[in-house]
């Protein structure tokens, strides 16, 4: 294991030992956990949304808008496809199986993420909330067909429909779009019925329902952990702020906690 400064020493202990008495834990997760998988982040040093303005002259949160795609599909998928491209092929890193192993040992895992990649899923997590949907699932807009989306090379942009001919979209939610009512509600109700452990990672944490359950918990007395190498505005809020990697981090708690050696 990676000898670390005594605070960081400190605070991984004292997380292990927290995550080895939960019952219950609440992961809330966003690119930063998949960048030991080689995908970029979407901000930040190195981040796919880094430019001030993509090639049409937007910003390309107004590329990625459910607003752009109504009237010219083909610019939000020219970046789906950049993203799709990233995604490809990747494969879950020790972040993503670290907590896949913790259904095991735990009552409740639940991860709540804001990734796209799928990687969750392919980790072997059983219940994950991914909110703002997946890109390897393709819907159309036009009617009731749906298909594989898991890679796009040689695909016409726009993709069409097969069926009726209508512009097909990746089930995921686009800037500016309702996050997924049933999916939200799930995660509400898992919150109301409480967590020992809550942790965020590798998230911007710019977003209130992203932000706001760490708050919650924070504030009700439940211990709250940040894995992120930046600092965010929860850094001061949570219990303990670990400037690591996802993967770096999530070992070594998980090897510090013992867990692995337990039965439930």
């Amino acid at each position: 294991m990676a000898a670390y400064p005594e605070s960081i020493e400190a605070a991984l202990d004292a997380v292990a030992g927290r995550l080895r008495q939960a019952r219950r834990a609440l992961f809330i997760t966003g690119a930063g956990i998949s960048a030991d998988s080689g995908l970029p982040t979407y901000r930040g040093v190195g981040g796919i949304y880094d430019s001030q303005a993509t090639e049409e002259g937007l910003r390309i949160e107004e590329a990625l808008s459910g607003d752009v795609f109504a009237l010219r599909p083909d610019i939000t998928w020219k970046y789906l496809i950049q993203i799709e491209e990233n995604c490809r092929g990747a494969k879950p890193n020790a972040a993503h199986f670290a907590i896949a192993r913790l259904d095991d040992y735990l009552e409740r895992v639940m991860v709540f993420t804001q990734n796209v990649d799928g990687l969750h899923r392919q980790a072997g997590s059983r219940e994950i909330i991914e909110i703002h949907g997946n890109l390897q699932e393709l819907e159309c807009t036009g009617c009731s067909h749906e298909e594989s989306g898991e890679d796009m090379s040689g695909r016409e942009i726009p993709p069409l429909c097969p069926r009726c001919g209508a512009v097909l979209r990746p089930k995921v939610v686009l800037f500016g779009e309702a996050l997924p009512e049933e999916a939200l509600e799930s995660f509400i109700d898992a919150f109301q019925e409480g967590f020992d452990i809550v942790f965020t990672i590798g998230t911007s944490s710019i977003f209130p329902y992203i932000t706001q359950p760490v708050v919650l918990a924070a504030g009700s007395g439940v211990p709250t952990v940040e894995i992120n190498p930046a600092r965010t505005m929860l850094s001061d809020i949570v219990d303990y702020y670990l400037p690591l990697g996802a993967a770096e981090a999530m070992t070594a708690i998980l090897e510090k906690s013992g867990l692995t050696g337990q039965s439930r």
